[in-house]
């Protein structure tokens, strides 16, 4: 069974930061000495790096969940927790990273390419970081922020200068191992190459990688044979090399249709047109090769192919394709633009931007805020402490989200969430409040965040309110 793994999905999930500390200092002769809560650790990111030395990637379809570790909780007399280590996962060159709708997320190309698949999430400020003029002595501290999970997808296509393509026997294997130091397996039978080999040739001053694609049959873009898992590894050569078997032995066959069956599946699978392409007439050293490759050389260059007639078995016409693909090879790499030196790129934020959204659900009859500040509060709240409750509402009142609820129409009563439907936090809205200590009734309470009431329940208080209004409008105003 082949070890050669080139698309796996995998799970990361990048470490939780630790709790801040809600602490107060104490000693001799101090016995309330101020807040010392030190702040939480932030938790380990999740990054994938490329590595040359990586060729597969077998590692991960064995253990396809990967964690990074969690940040440590803050502590009295000011100590702050320790940060979560970072997971770094090696991955082979050329390895692409998607999400689980197929979106691109990363094309990770060149030694040491890294690719942050998951954020670690922020600590918790302690109390003594909270503490200010107004609010002395906290006697809360914030979460820390749940680290950053996600399914992603890695597919590995191989990163070489040359693909040799053709029917499975046509001699790509023997081709490539005599080209290069390459050592794949070799036999009589179709399928003997079930993973794409790769070898480095060197002609002249230009040094190339070229690698073989097995298992490409016709129907190998609709997945039959081995096709389709490997036709991506063709994706990132600068030529295309046709190996046509000129000695085949099955009589249904001949060099010329082959050509025309990897085309069309070329074509279909799509993206390749305007790759250069050479064709090799392999096996010559047979009579009847020879001669098959004798009639079928001026079609073929009529059709505007180059054409090289060689065989890997007694290395003849080897030097002339080398050489030959050394400056196609050579041709392709001084036509790409020069990678240009990482540039910071600002881009600041429109003054009108609030940083929060409120919109009206009228499937759930909330007001939903959505926005990375406000839900970013609620993930740090403790809602078990009303002091943390309270300055919770003082932040987002600060925000302005009161205002906006106002401006959407919002009435006393409604519901407002605040998160994405899964795990928003929910809470009856009372206007008209103001921020700070005078809101909060009991120290740090914020009666906004007590148990939700039913939607249906909300709706009958509403309109009762609305009936009660009408019903004293009409006594005062009885014509």
């Amino acid at each position: 069974m082949t070890t050669f793994v080139d698309r796996v999905e995998l799970h990361v999930a990048a470490g939780n930061g630790g709790h801040g500390c809600a602490s107060v200092h104490r000693e001799k002769f101090k016995p309330l000495g101020g807040p010392d809560g030190g702040n939480g650790g932030r938790g380990g990111d999740v990054i994938l790096v490329v590595d040359q030395s990586v060729t597969t990637l077998l590692e991960y379809h064995h253990s396809p969940h990967r964690k990074a570790t969690n940040g440590q909780p803050g502590a009295g007399d000011n100590r702050s927790g320790k940060d979560g280590q970072d997971l770094v996962l090696t991955v082979p060159d050329g390895t692409v990273v998607l999400d689980k709708q197929g979106n691109v997320l990363a094309d990770l190309v060149g030694q040491g390419t890294t690719f942050v698949a998951g954020q670690g999430g922020r600590g918790g400020l302690g109390n003594a970081a909270l503490s200010s003029a107004r609010r002395k002595a906290p006697g809360f501290a914030l979460l820390g922020e749940p680290g950053e999970a996600r399914d992603i997808v890695l597919e590995l296509k191989t990163v070489a200068d040359v693909a040799l393509v053709g029917y499975p026997s046509a001699g790509k294997s023997s081709l490539i191992s005599v080209l290069s130091a390459a050592k794949p397996k070799i036999a009589d039978y179709p399928f003997t190459t079930l993973v794409p080999n790769l070898g480095v040739v060197t002609a002249g001053s230009t040094v190339y990688t070229i690698a073989d694609v097995p298992g490409l049959i016709p129907g190998a873009s609709q997945g039959r044979g081995l096709g389709l898992e490997f036709l991506r590894h063709v994706e990132r050569c600068s030529v295309l090399v046709h190996v046509l078997d000129t000695a085949t032995l099955e009589s249904d066959r001949d060099p010329v249709t082959d050509l025309d069956v990897i085309e069309e599946e070329l074509r279909q699978y799509g993206g390749l047109e305007n790759r250069p392409r050479i064709v090799v007439l392999n096996k010559i050293d047979i009579p009847d090769g020879k001669d098959l490759a004798d009639m079928i050389r001026p079609d073929l260059e009529k059709r505007g192919y180059r054409v090289f007639e060689v065989s890997a078995v007694a290395r003849t016409g080897l030097k002339e394709l080398s050489f030959a693909l050394a400056g196609i090879v050579a041709e392709a790499r001084a036509a790409k633009p020069k990678e240009e030196a990482t540039r910071i790129v600002i881009r600041p934020k429109a003054v009108d931007d609030s940083g929060f959204t409120v919109t009206y659900d009228e499937t759930e009859d909330v007001y939903r805020v959505r926005g990375e500040k406000p839900e970013r509060w609620v993930r740090q709240t403790d809602f078990n402490n009303d002091e943390a409750v309270g300055y919770l509402a003082d932040r987002l009142n600060r925000l302005g989200v009161e205002d906006a609820l106002m401006k959407a129409g919002a009435r006393a009563g409604d519901g407002v969430a605040i998160g994405a439907e899964e795990n928003a936090v929910v809470f009856d809205w009372e206007p008209s409040m103001t921020a700070g200590a005078e809101m909060l009734g009991r120290r740090g309470e914020d009666h906004r965040m007590e148990a939700p009431r039913p939607a249906a329940q909300r709706r009958r208080d509403r309109q009762a309110e609305r009936d009660e209004a009408d019903r004293e409008f009409n006594e005062f105003n009885p014509f």
